[in-house]
């Protein structure tokens, strides 16, 4: 990360914590009065548009927790009609699974033999 990315990463980070809007001028007049030298103007006004109207304390406390969407409904729920062939078609796989596990064991070797 450059010196001009990284001071105007911490000006927005202090904006945010102070909760003031980021804008290209706000960063430019905190980067500023931190004594900190040839920062390009495009810096702050990337950040300000990369950040604006997200809430920059949320988008920290929640870092990784990126849980994606919600699993969908398994079996015949979505299907409406289903009948009762589904649940056997699905225990004959289930049963082929547990199969292919055992066989699996029965090599005569393990992990760490």
């Amino acid at each position: 990360m450059s010196h001009s990315e990284l001071a105007t990463s911490y000006a927005a980070l202090i904006l945010a914590d102070e909760e003031i809007d980021i804008t290209p001028d706000k960063l430019q007049t905190l980067i500023k009065s931190a004594n900190v030298e040839d920062v390009e103007s495009i810096w702050t006004t990337l950040f300000a548009k990369a950040l604006e109207g997200k809430n920059v304390k949320d988008m920290l406390l929640n870092v990784g927790s990126g849980g994606g969407a919600a699993a969908a409904p398994a079996g015949g729920a979505a299907a409406g009609g289903a009948t009762a062939e589904a649940p056997a078609e699905e225990e004959k796989k289930a049963e082929k699974e547990e199969e292919k596990e055992e066989s699996d064991e029965d090599m005569g070797f393990g992990l760490f033999d």
